[in-house]
């Protein structure tokens, strides 16, 4: 199993890495494509999110049903094929429009992380669970910190050339799928396919309906929302505060991911098994709640590079969050309860990006009443409170 193991580790930091390519060059490529003011790129890169997400929220319990229905192989190597032909689209486009379809299309194929969670459900063990999920967690942040630094580097030859390296990844980890990947769906765990049941609205509740799940939902969509806030506005914040360089905010991203790398693959296992997974998932909500009250306030760069390592201590949150729901699951139902959690950061991803921009936008434009990039770390602030008050609530009142 471990060839398997390497290839779904691989393809979600493949993912995270075609994601934080263009990361760095999205404030520079938007203003070339459309013009325009900074501000006006803040808004028009919150509509290409939204985009995104919107096809993820609605298509991520399609992929997660059929991965029960069809297999979890199918779905990833099919995926990954339409997310090299979307990066390579998105390298030629010259115009808004045209970068808006590719994200339409790449959001409908970037679902290979539900699924990959899905086939780590299927080979893991009860107990082996937070861990497993830990690692696909610093799958992705070792995503990050080679993508936005590769990314920088690659700015130098052009704006577009992130998109081409990002499809040459895609189309790399569809040929190691399909050369080692298995499928884990066994005949007796298949469940077939329902259009009705892949509707995002349907599967929620089909999932919201197993003990103890309903509450765990909303806890995971306000913590998605709040720690949406950093790949919403990061470019454009550090832009404004600091006037760092794409290359800067590239090598910025690249540290906060090998942070989250080391936690969610080294930190998430002890955390769990010394403090339980639900204080672990309190922990690290109050170290994204102090994190974001610095960023708000902080004017100086290199105290914000310093604080990277305890911002990314929240990142144990996820793992631990989606073992307790995994465990309360049936087998049948793993690749559905992925795509609902992915459904439900889609939708995160519907409204963060819209309203962090807008927010952002509306605090440093010229009728703001008080000049503060960081007010969209306030609101994030907020709605992580609002998630870990719930999430603190007794059993019986959660229920």
């Amino acid at each position: 199993m471990r060839l398997p193991f390497v290839f779904i580790l691989g393809t979600v930091m493949i993912d995270a890495m075609g994601i934080g390519l263009v990361l760095p060059i999205m404030p520079q490529l938007i203003v070339e494509v459309q013009g325009g003011s900074l501000a006006n790129a803040a808004i028009w890169g919150g509509v290409l999110s939204t985009a995104f997400a919107a096809m993820q929220f609605l298509f991520g319990p399609v992929l997660g049903n059929l991965s029960d229905a069809y297999g979890r192989r199918r779905v990833m190597l099919v995926s990954l094929f339409v997310m090299a032909l979307d990066y390579i689209v998105m390298a030629v486009a010259g115009s808004i429009w045209l970068l808006l379809i590719g994200r339409l299309v790449g959001g409908i194929t970037a679902a290979t992380h539900s699924t990959a969670a899905a086939f780590m459900a299927d080979v893991s063990k009860p107990h082996e669970k937070a861990a497993n999920f830990g690692l696909l967690g610093a799958a992705f942040g070792l995503g990050f910190v080679l993508g936005p630094i590769l990314g920088g580097i690659l700015a130098e030859f052009g704006t577009r050339a992130p998109f081409w390296a990002a499809a040459g990844l895609s189309a790399l980890g569809c040929l190691l799928g399909f050369l080692v990947m298995p499928e884990t769906v066994k005949d007796e765990n298949r469940r077939p396919f329902r259009w009705r049941r892949a509707h995002p609205a349907r599967a929620l509740l089909a999932i919201a309906e197993l003990p103890g799940i309903r509450p765990l939902l909303w806890v995971y969509f306000l913590y998605s929302v709040s720690i949406y806030v950093y790949p919403a506005i990061w470019a454009y914040f550090t832009l404004e505060r600091f006037g760092w360089s794409p290359q800067m905010i590239g090598l910025s991203l690249g540290m906060y991911g090998l942070a989250m790398a080391a936690v969610q693959g080294g930190l998430i296992r002890p955390a769990t098994r010394i403090l339980g997974e639900r204080v672990t998932i309190i922990v690290g909500m109050a170290f994204e709640i102090f994190s974001y009250v610095l960023l708000a306030f902080l004017t100086n760069g290199l105290i914000v590079l310093l604080l990277i390592p305890i911002t990314a201590l929240g990142a144990v949150v996820t793992p631990a969050l989606q073992a307790m729901m995994s465990r309360a699951t049936p087998d049948s139902q793993q690749g559905e309860l992925q795509g609902v959690l992915a459904a439900l950061h889609a939708l995160s991803m519907i409204v963060s990006p819209l309203v962090m921009t807008g927010v952002f936008a509306y605090f440093i434009g010229p009728d703001t009443p008080f000049y503060l990039p960081g007010a969209p770390f306030l609101l994030a602030l907020v709605l992580m409170g609002l998630g870990l008050a719930l999430f603190m609530r007794p059993a019986h009142a959660r229920t």
